[in-house]
């Protein structure tokens, strides 16, 4: 049995850490698991601070101001120790003795993450419909084949942030980002319980935040490795449209129509032409970009799963 890091962002969750606390420490020793539970703190207000201080065992870590949600993952899982990392919400809507279920998911089929699926949501109708809408637009952008990527609880092997950090509300697209780079992904169904204190933190910010990574997301899946791709054919198709409006300006010019009547096509002209060498000159340099991002050995455009070796036995 591999150790568990149980990786929880808290932000002015006072009446909810201790409980939450305590309910993960009793599944872990119910389990028998070699583990340790990490509390990020987001720059909380309230007396979180001072509760998670007194909890034991406990690894507490402390944001200099309030990051955000993501900001404060990254920092839990950069500070996990051991092979298998379990993240949840600090509201205690995620339920700590669903995490047995996700590592033995996880186990059995092989996987490299598995998320959780919050089949019956206890959530207000406009965050439902929300979720909904943003599952929806998720799986036609960047179609990471879950149900339900914003739900925090979800376990991972270590090695899937070997290269990664996360940034922005990245921490919705984890699955989609892994499985990116090739690793396997997995979802269970897991409970899902109301609020009982505290005040959700989600808002339309965060959701605005969202689409733009998940836009974002989307391009680096198509390409990431060849940006000169997209922003080249379209500047070529740019360039090709000016043309065709030059070639129309002239043919206007033939027929004896004057241009000073006839504005549009040359204007259109200029256009289409600046537009077009303005796209494949970002293309060029976004593609220079890439290759030295790269190259800088930070990351890499692939994932190796394992390595073997067979050599010849002597007789």
């Amino acid at each position: 049995m591999q150790g568990i890091s149980v990786v929880v962002p808290v932000f002015n969750e006072e009446g909810n850490v201790r409980e939450l606390h305590k309910e993960i420490l009793e599944v872990c020793k119910k389990e028998n698991y070699n583990f340790e539970i990490i509390f990020v703190d987001d720059g909380s207000k309230d007396k979180t601070p001072e509760i998670c201080k007194d909890l034991k065992p406990l690894k507490y870590i402390r944001m200099r101001k309030n990051f955000g949600q993501t900001a404060a993952m990254d920092a839990g899982i950069k500070a996990a120790q051991y092979d298998y990392i379990v993240t949840m919400d600090g509201d205690r809507q995620n339920d700590p003795a669903d995490i047995p279920k996700l590592v033995n998911y996880l186990e059995e089929n092989d996987l490299d993450i598995v998320s959780g699926w919050r089949k019956n949501r206890k959530d207000t109708v406009m965050k439902k419909f929300t979720s909904r809408v943003a599952n929806f637009l998720r799986g036609i952008i960047v179609k990471d084949n879950i149900h339900d990527s914003g739900c925090s609880l979800k376990i991972y092997k270590k090695e899937c942030f070997d290269h990664i950090s996360l940034y922005g509300e990245m921490h919705r697209f984890i699955p989609a980002l892994l499985r990116i780079k090739g690793f396997e992904v997995g979802e269970v169904v897991v409970n899902h319980r109301p609020r009982t204190a505290g005040v959700t933190k989600y808002n339309w910010k965060r959701t605005i935040k969202g689409f733009v990574d998940m836009i974002s997301l989307w391009f680096w899946s198509k390409y990431a490795v060849r940006p000169l791709h997209i922003l080249g054919a379209g500047g070529m198709v740019s360039i090709f449209l000016g043309v065709v409006c030059a070639i129309w300006s002239i043919v206007l010019f033939a027929l004896g129509y004057k241009m000073s009547n006839n504005i549009m096509p040359p204007l259109l002209t200029v256009f289409f032409i600046i537009v077009g060498l303005l796209m494949f000159i970002f293309g060029l340099m976004s593609d220079m970009m890439s290759k030295t991002y790269y190259g800088s050995g930070i990351d890499k455009s692939y994932s190796i799963k394992e390595t073997i070796e067979n050599k010849e036995t002597e007789e």
